[in-house]
């Protein structure tokens, strides 16, 4: 009975209202495991624009997209990074690299974890890339960071990093996610590979079949999107037509793996889903089903970022819909150099909902 409650809550701060209610409450909460990405929308992170332009003050403010009705929660942790570099963002965490070590903050509460020191030598410019493969607090959680040549481990609770090469010939990870027990990555070559790590790193290409409808427009760097029982690509393309002239548009690919090799399908429609993303590629992609309950659209992609002049603090696009009021924003964004330091609108889910789940 208690899991048919949660399935109704629409927000962050109903699941925590729930969870607290009672211990056998917080023990429903804990065993119901699609509540933490499916059910409701995450947290709209905007940094303040003084940290953004100079990179002295982590501060920001989080926004709920089912409360917008409420003043958004301010957040300026204490010895907050400072001149750090971003490295993304991974269960409710944002990864900073201070040149020496690695500062994981807690998005919503702003508390931090330090990691070891890495190894003298490593070029501070190296690390592009972080991500945890488990909440924190969890026995198997590693947190992972990418540089040109290795992939560098440090397992919570431990005082030292593993490096791990990559093979050559290998090319720029873009982004991780986990689907199904299993880590895919996509590169800059927009090739997909499984990863593991024992008895050491290997990363197999999935061999996938692409349609003519993959290959048509001007495209950017995809994302990968876990939606549901489905593993999602969305592509960002500038086409051109006689009806809408040049504009932007946002397509989506399921990944059939039950075919050999598998093959990118085409979904014309998300039904009743809808998708966050960002600019940035290292920050984390989620889902939500029933979007309607929280006041949210189906059917439509949810970028962190705002069109020039609108009072709304994100922008929704219907999937497949042409964008050209947006075309240029989306572009001017799109192209700029991967890996910058700064640390920009962002959806995080607080690593609280992950952590009912431990």
């Amino acid at each position: 009975m208690l899991h048919q409650v949660i399935a109704l809550l629409s927000s962050f701060q109903d699941f925590l209202a729930f969870a607290g209610t009672s211990r056998s409450w917080r023990s429903a909460a804990s065993s119901f495991p699609s509540i933490y990405t499916s059910t409701f929308p995450p947290l709209h992170l905007k940094p303040d624009a003084r940290y953004a332009r100079r990179q002295q003050k982590c501060k920001w403010q989080l926004v709920d997209p089912s409360r917008t009705a409420l003043p958004p929660r301010c957040l300026a942790p204490r010895n907050a990074p400072s001149s750090a570099h971003y490295l993304g963002s991974s269960y409710g965490y944002l990864i900073f690299f201070d040149q020496t070590h690695c500062l994981l903050v807690n998005a919503y509460t702003g508390t931090k974890t330090k990691s070891p020191k890495l190894r003298p030598g490593n070029n501070f410019g190296n690390y592009y890339y972080g991500i945890l493969t488990a909440p924190l607090n969890s026995s198997n959680s590693c947190l992972l960071l990418c540089s040109n040549t290795s992939m560098f481990q440090w397992k919570s609770g431990t005082h030292s990093w593993v490096e791990q090469p990559f093979a050559s010939g290998g090319a720029r990870i873009l982004q991780i996610v986990f689907f199904k027990g299993q880590m895919f990555a996509i590169d800059f070559l927009q090739r997909i590979h499984i990863m593991q790590f024992l008895p050491q790193l290997a990363m197999h290409e999935v061999a996938a079949v692409r349609g003519e409808d993959m290959v048509i427009g001007l495209h950017f760097k995809p994302w990968l999107v876990v939606c549901g029982e489905r593993l999602l690509l969305v592509d960002l393309s500038v086409v051109s037509d006689e009806l809408y002239g040049i504009h932007g548009k946002f397509q989506g690919f399921h990944l059939d793996l039950s075919t050999e090799p598998a093959k990118w399908v085409e979904i014309e429609k998300l039904e009743n889903w809808t998708l966050f993303i960002t600019f940035d590629r290292r920050n984390p992609t989620f889902s939500c089903m029933s979007p309607e309950r929280w006041g949210g659209k189906s059917n439509c992609i949810y970028v962190a970022r705002p069109i020039e002049g609108s009072d709304e603090p994100w922008t929704a696009i219907e999937l497949g819909q042409p964008v050209p009021s947006t075309t240029r924003a989306i572009s001017s964004s799109l192209m700029r150099p991967p890996g910058a330091s700064q640390l920009e609108n962002l959806w995080v889910l607080p690593s609280s909902v992950y952590d009912f789940g431990q």
